[in-house]
């Protein structure tokens, strides 16, 4: 069983921040060493209503990175945005302590060709030039964007499980920033890149890749710890988590009409099938993917759902092997993770029909091949005495999501041999 300690261990690995001389800003390079990314958020759309709304305001992110570099560049984007998204300035800092705090002289201003202020296109993402600042991975970076009139937040990751924080007027320099108010989203940021050795690990999933139910900023989902793993082997990969909350692999959100899943469903993101390109493939350095998708497509229809949206595991199996195929055709290596226990969960997802379901699917990822490797999540936190549980230890208290225990032992479920070639 793992202590708190352990995960705090796997969370901290062995990294500490190391910043480099510092820079005015960011600049055009002509190096062809690897991009590889160190630390993603999912972009979605917003539910009907009116959107959360910036105006002279900075928001100012922690970003904890998995992998380090030489050189650090970001994505944003407004790939939901129905009209341009204007920046004003944006800056990237080594974060000091736990707050969201800038570390002396490691600020450093984003460019994006060589502008400060850019407007990124209705629908688009925007990627910065290089910029020079030495990290280590398990470094906590801050990430500042200014919006300088009234915006619309669009196109946002809902469900971060870190604190980030808005302040008044353009204080993306500040070493300090006073908050007007604390937000558990990400705006804007969709990922961030370092200039090192090596190679990009993408975990496509749903809220248990998310970190859902794990400890607000303490970098307990199971990518984290994994990537603490990771370090501890020094073996130089990044880790791009690209788990959805409430995601599904077959169908897009689709609350039914007048049901109070409208207030929130579009958080959930595109389907696995549809963002693949856009959150896989694009991420700086992929080399590896690990699927762990399945239980919402099993649990949404008939409770945030429409019935008409049953699926077969037929219907999964075939789900996945598109993934694997599309992997394979990007020259990803592609790893199978087993569908976690659910029986008795709080959200009603848990069916005899359902669980049959999720048996076939783990029955055909451990035993096919169709997968480059196995990860065996199921076997990692299920109950002995009762499988078809997640066991008590490992339970947030939903008995669908593993608790920061569970996390810690789905990520030392993980064969790092997977990632050696």
């Amino acid at each position: 069983m793992s202590t708190r300690r352990e995960i705090l261990a796997l969370a901290s690995g062995a990294a500490l921040a190391t910043a480099a001389a510092p820079a005015p800003g960011f600049a055009h390079d002509g190096h062809g060493d690897d991009w590889v990314a160190t630390w993603a958020a999912v972009p979605t759309t917003i539910p009907p209503g009116p959107p959360q709304t910036l105006a002279d305001q900075t928001v100012r992110h922690v970003v904890h990175t998995s992998v380090g570099g030489d050189q650090v560049r970001i994505r944003l984007s407004n790939e939901f945005g129905a009209t341009p998204l204007r920046i004003g300035e944006v800056h990237v800092a080594v974060r000091e302590g736990a707050g969201a705090d800038a570390v002396v002289g490691t600020d450093r201003r984003v460019t994006f060709g060589g502008r400060t202020a850019v407007t990124v296109p209705a629908g688009a993402p925007l990627v910065s030039d290089p910029g020079r600042l030495a990290i280590r991975g398990g470094t906590d970076l801050v990430v500042s964007i200014y919006l300088p009139e009234s915006t619309p937040v669009t196109t946002l990751a809902a469900f971060a499980f870190q604190d980030n924080v808005v302040a008044a007027g353009n204080v993306t320099a500040a070493r300090t920033v006073t908050p007007v108010r604390t937000v558990g989203q990400v705006f804007f940021l969709a990922g961030v890149s370092v200039r090192t050795r090596g190679s990009a690990i993408v975990t496509l999933g749903d809220s248990i890749t998310n970190g859902a139910n794990t400890e607000q900023n303490a970098n307990h989902r199971w990518p984290d710890l994994l990537a603490a793993r990771l370090r501890a082997a020094r073996l130089p990969r990044g880790v791009a988590n690209v788990g959805v909350s409430g995601n599904r692999l077959l169908h897009d959100p689709n609350p039914p009409a007048g049901s109070q899943a409208e207030t929130f469903a579009a958080y959930f993101g595109h389907s696995a099938l549809r963002r693949f390109d856009r959150d896989v493939v694009a991420q700086p350095g992929a080399a590896y993917l690990v699927v762990l998708i399945g239980v919402n497509d099993l649990g949404h229809p008939g409770t945030v759902a429409p019935p008409s949206e049953v699926v077969s595991a037929e219907d999964l199996i075939g789900g996945h092997r598109q993934l694997i195929a599309r992997a394979h055709q990007a020259g990803l290596r592609a790893f199978g993770a087993t569908v976690l226990p659910f029986k008795d969960d709080t959200l009603g997802f848990y069916t005899p029909e359902n669980e049959r379901k999720r048996a076939a699917l783990n029955r055909w990822i451990r035993t096919s091949g169709e997968y480059d490797g196995v990860i065996d999540f199921d076997r990692a936190v299920r109950d002995p005495a009762d499988p078809l549980r997640l066991a008590a230890a490992y339970d947030s208290g939903d008995h669908l999501h593993p608790n920061d225990a569970g996390m810690a032992a789905m990520a030392a479920a993980v064969p790092l041999q997977l990632f050696r070639h």
